[in-house]
């Protein structure tokens, strides 16, 4: 790969998706395709569960083990489902003229803004039921979230979707689709793993285990909210919008994505500035729960 990207970067050409050599699945069985999205979602999600049993276990826990476990299967399917309302209500509502396509998820179309609306009434849920700090265990799952957009992303740029805009940088590249065209067009899939994927998990990480922002109820939450929000906003000056609301993005300046995202980062100032301006949770509040 590092070689094509050279030889065209010499040949002031742009690099042709198809030559990766790339394709959408890992394996197939018959008429079974391991796709690469449906992997990420799935490392994601064992990653969150995995490094969430890690964290509870440090000082300073919110939850116990078994609020863990809730919070695996409550936010899985608050992922799928408030991903998947999500992209039927703000990026594609022409699904619900057949309502029974909202549930082929296989065909694909999730919405970040949708699936961390269905984390938050999961986080609620089993807060609620847990007398369990409703801040605290966002907290927590924030700093889990990036790695699944980071692999996500990624696949993303596997299959070959999601591209950029029309661009003249060295690395611009051809993409196979046939909306796409042929037009070099950034690969703003690897822009938004870098940014909202790889740049806030390694943030996150440094300052729960390298400081004492676990203890700021709000503050890793906090801080998530701002960093995916300034990424995302960002990244969509490079990604293409989508098709049928490319009309919505000239009209209005802003691209739908854009336009979420800012009461996004005016939330994260807000929830931020609370946690830094308050006492931070004492020795005794701050045991491991106990199951």
């Amino acid at each position: 790969m590092l070689s094509l990207l050279a030889a065209s970067q010499a040949a002031a050409e742009p690099i042709y998706w198809s030559d990766l050599g790339l394709r959408p699945y890992l394996f197939e069985i018959g008429g079974f395709q391991l796709r690469y999205y449906s992997l990420a979602y799935l490392i994601g999600i064992i990653f969150a569960y995995w490094h969430l049993s890690r964290m509870i276990k440090a000082p300073g826990a919110p939850m116990a083990q078994r609020h863990a476990d809730d919070l695996f299967f409550y936010c899985m399917l608050g992922v799928i489902i408030g991903g998947r309302l999500g992209y039927t209500i703000f990026y594609q509502p022409g699904i619900w003229d057949n309502p029974l396509d909202v549930f082929k998820l296989w065909e694909g179309g999730m919405s970040f803004h949708g699936g961390l609306v269905g984390v938050l009434i999961a986080i609620g849920w089993v807060s609620r039921r847990g007398d369990l700090s409703f801040l605290r265990v966002c907290d927590y799952i924030a700093v889990n979230v990036p790695m699944g957009m980071l692999l996500g992303r990624l696949a993303n740029f596997v299959n070959g979707e999601l591209w950029g805009r029309p661009a003249d940088v060295p690395w611009a590249m051809v993409f196979p689709d046939a909306r796409a065209g042929e037009i070099a067009r950034h690969p703003s899939q690897l822009y938004q793993a870098g940014l909202e994927g790889l740049a806030l998990l390694v943030i996150l990480l440094l300052l729960f285990w390298k400081t004492r922002a676990r203890y700021r109820p709000g503050l890793l939450v906090g801080i998530f909210t701002i960093g995916i929000g300034i990424a995302r906003f960002v990244n969509e000056f490079f990604r293409e919008p989508d098709a049928q609301l490319a009309e919505f993005a000239a009209r209005t300046g802003l691209s739908m994505g854009q336009w979420l995202t800012i009461p996004l980062i005016l939330t994260g100032l807000i929830v931020t500035i609370y946690a830094v301006t308050r006492k931070p949770v004492g020795t005794k509040a701050a045991k491991p729960a106990t199951a």
